[in-house]
């Protein structure tokens, strides 16, 4: 074995890509804040383009039929409702009627407004209250989701409020989604104006000088516009889901924030060890740079997986998040290292922490690193206990996800006084049979009456069935409305779906409604899920590969991404679908759980989870390369990014708290779901579960086989500034460190006044 006894006798010179960002610093921030300009531009009223609705596969059945008789009889599919309180009296009393049928015929001659029908025309028992006091007066408005909410704005304030002796409140679905859109946009803004503040806070509490901690903020918000512009782009060819501005603003800041404090970082690091900006800014490149571009591909591929299923409210959030993240990467590796070569050591002016210190002196890197370096020792020398511990403990949590439940998003989405909400409520409450709830049966094909009959009567005798009303003929098409017993989308509900499909007919049937819908969407999902998790998988264990050399770290990666989930998914079902906690949260749980929410969550919390793991790995395979000592490697990687890493936990998860204070239970589902998520990788999987899992495997971590190992030293990257010894340079593992060279991680690093690693910095946050 050969030791290299001096270190190189010149700086490494700088690569085509440091030269192409930092050869003109100042006119590529001039041109990133021209090009930001024009995405504010681009990007305005972008909400205003987005759409409220996107869980139903386009391809199905129910989707099919729903369209059909939205064409052919739009009074079937009424998406207005005016519930119509007629105080203490009985709603056919004559001045309730004859007010009633007043608004029914002033309603008829609005504008997009079709298929107006009512208790007072119709004498249906299902649009009458069970006590008299209430009834329905249902319409169907025409038009796209953008069309129908504008004429739901233009007629809803004369009809809502007091006329004569009745009291009038707007329902329906078309009020539903106004309302979403509405709250979800006001929510946005209430989260942002939490985050920002909270988040600069942390951040000089991480960094101490108020620049450095600038630098992540503005990486956070360039990238929050760009995406905006993006997404209004693509309203241009395809829907695009409103929800998806939330993931876009907790993406951006989060993710922006990582790189930035990544970069930044060992931007710091490589100045206190004495470099000139333009060699640390080189240096950084070349190291945290390449962990940065692993990790943000990472969360990429974890996101793009939601492009394979069709609903349009999954496949927003992987436009969203797929901008967001390449936007984030690009910025932190473009614009921050202009501004980093700019500023200098400058980086670390305005140090706001000096005046907590009252005369302390500042930590070193190697006195904030200390407490990781015993967790780490601690954790290594306890390996199984603390292996089966954690694993134990995050299987516990998961447990609550057996029993899911899932469902539609409907009014219960919407806070409990919100008009729609309320409506909605009243109807469960209080009619019979659930009007609105019920399966439509579109029959194509001439048919006598006789055949309709009969087919009506084979209906009926299903057992989950309470009344079939219909057949509505027109021309060679008909449907029938079947009430089921119990809620729309029960087990009894969603059974009943198939037995109607099966039914005999001598016509061709298409069954829709609530229910159908729910089953139709989860056919999808679990047709699809396993190319979404293979997409994930492959390319996961891919990257890893090129990233580390082994065989068997990918693997423990995806693994255990996955099992830092269960927590999540545990609590979502005890909070969200049980109902616990729900009074404090301040939401209305609907006994399930939203069909596509899982997924979305599973493909933003797994690549959270692989953004966090590179940043780990990253830098015990630097140190593992540097020595050859896998045992130290761990400790070391540990030792230095544990701090970072619960940092930048802490961070995303006040991003991810502050927008699941929204009012809409999905969006606090995602927020707070995420969040917990989050904290659980940092603080249990980064910190615990993986330096065990590594200690057990030994130096079988980084075993490959010799074809591998020929791929991976001709294709792999690595964060590291030493070339690896089977690329013919550098030490061969085992070897003793130069003498005379000093590593940029050594514990004799200073950062200097106002210098602050980032586990100093948690330590400020505790």
């Amino acid at each position: 074995m050969t030791e290299v006894n001096s270190p190189p006798s010149s700086t490494p010179r700088p690569g085509g890509w440091t030269r192409l960002v930092t050869a003109r610093p100042r006119l590529s921030l001039l041109v990133a804040l021209v090009i930001t300009a024009l995405a504010v531009l681009a990007g305005s009223g972008v909400a205003d383009r987005l759409g409220s609705g996107g869980w139903e596969d386009p391809a199905a059945q129910s989707t099919y039929a729903t369209k059909a008789l939205e064409r052919e009889f739009p009074d079937s599919q009424p998406n207005l409702l005016l519930l119509v309180d007629s105080g203490g009296a009985s709603v056919d009393a004559p001045a309730v009627a004859a007010e009633a049928q007043r608004l029914a015929t002033r309603l008829t001659a609005e504008k997009g407004v079709i298929g107006v029908g009512s208790y007072w025309q119709t004498k249906s028992p299902a649009l009458r209250a069970e006590d008299g006091h209430e009834a329905l007066i249902a319409a169907h408005i025409s038009g796209d989701e953008k069309t129908a909410s504008d004429t739901l704005d233009r007629i809803a304030p004369h009809y809502r409020g007091t006329h004569g002796p009745v009291q009038v409140k707007v329902g329906g679905m078309v009020a539903v989604r106004g309302e979403m859109q509405t709250i979800i946009k006001e929510d946005l803004a209430r989260a942002e104006m939490i985050a920002l503040p909270v988040t600069l806070l942390l951040l000089v509490m991480v960094f101490g000088s108020a620049i450095a901690a600038l630098l992540p903020l503005g990486i956070g918000i360039v990238a929050i516009l760009g995406t905006n512009a993006v997404l209004r782009g693509l309203t241009e060819f395809t829907d695009v889901s409103v929800f998806a501005l939330n993931l876009t603003t907790a993406l951006g800041l989060g993710l922006a924030i990582d790189y930035a404090l990544f970069i930044v970082r060992r931007f710091r690091e490589e100045l206190s060890a004495g470099a000139e900006p333009p060699t640390a800014v080189a240096t950084t490149l070349r190291t945290a740079g390449r962990t940065v571009l692993f990790s943000a591909l990472t969360v990429a591929v974890s996101l793009a997986a939601m492009l394979v299923f069709p609903q349009y409210f999954l496949r927003s959030f992987a436009y969203a998040g797929m901008a967001v993240v390449l936007l984030a990467a690009a910025a932190a590796l473009i614009l921050l290292p202009a501004a980093l070569l700019l500023l200098g050591h400058r980086v670390n002016s305005l140090d706001l922490r000096r005046v907590f210190r009252r005369g302390r002196p500042a930590r070193t890197s190697g006195e904030e690193g200390t407490a990781w370096a015993r967790t780490a020792a601690l954790v290594m020398r306890r390996a199984p206990f603390f292996a089966l511990a954690t694993t134990a403990v995050l299987v516990l949590l998961g447990l609550p996800f057996l029993g899911v439940k899932f469902g539609t998003a409907d009014d219960r989405q919407l806070p409990s006084t919100a008009e729609s909400h309320v409506v909605q409520q009243h109807i469960r409450d209080g009619f019979p049979g659930n009007p609105g709830g019920g399966l439509e049966v579109l029959a194509e094909g001439r048919a006598t009456k006789a055949q309709y009959a009969a087919y009506k009567d084979r209906i009926a005798s299903l057992p989950g069935v309470l009344r079939v009303d219909g057949p509505l003929v027109r021309g060679a098409s008909a449907y029938f409305t079947v009430l089921p017993k119990g809620e729309a989308v029960d087990d009894t509900a969603q059974r009943l779906v198939g037995e109607v499909r099966a039914a005999d007919a001598p016509f061709a049937t298409k069954v829709t409604g609530t229910a159908a819908v729910l089953v139709d969407s989860k056919h999808a999902i679990a047709e699809r899920l396993p190319w979404a998790a293979a997409v994930i998988a492959v390319v996961t264990l891919l990257l890893v590969f090129l990233l580390t050399g082994s065989v068997l770290i990918p693997v423990q990666a995806v693994l255990l991404n996955a099992l830092s989930l269960t927590a999540m998914f545990g609590a979502v079902v005890w909070v969200f679908q049980d109902g616990h906690l729900s009074g404090l949260l301040g939401f209305t749980s609907p006994g399930s759980i939203e069909t596509t929410l899982p997924v979305l969550m599973f493909c933003v919390a797994f690549g959270l989870s692989m953004d966090y793991g590179v940043f780990l790995l990253s830098r015990i395979k630097e140190e593992y390369d540097r020595t050859g000592d896998h045992n130290a490697a761990v400790r070391h990687g540990l030792q230095r990014t544990g701090g970072l890493i619960t940092a930048a936990a802490v961070i995303l998860a006040v991003v991810m708290v502050a927008i699941g204070t929204s009012r809409v239970t999905n969006t606090k589902m995602l927020g707070l779901g995420i969040a917990l998520a989050v904290l659980m990788d940092a603080m249990i999987v980064r910190s615990l579960l993986v330096p065990a899992v590594m200690r057990l495997t030994g130096a079988a971590t980084w075993w490959a086989p010799a074809p591998l190992r020929r791929f991976h030293a001709r294709f792999g990257l690595t964060e590291g500034e030493n070339e690896r010894p089977d690329r013919g340079a550098g030490l061969c593992p085992g070897a003793a460190p130069p003498r005379g060279a000093t590593s940029h991680d050594g514990p004799a690093a200073n950062d200097g006044e106002g210098m602050a690693d980032a586990s100093g910095g948690l330590r400020a946050i505790r």
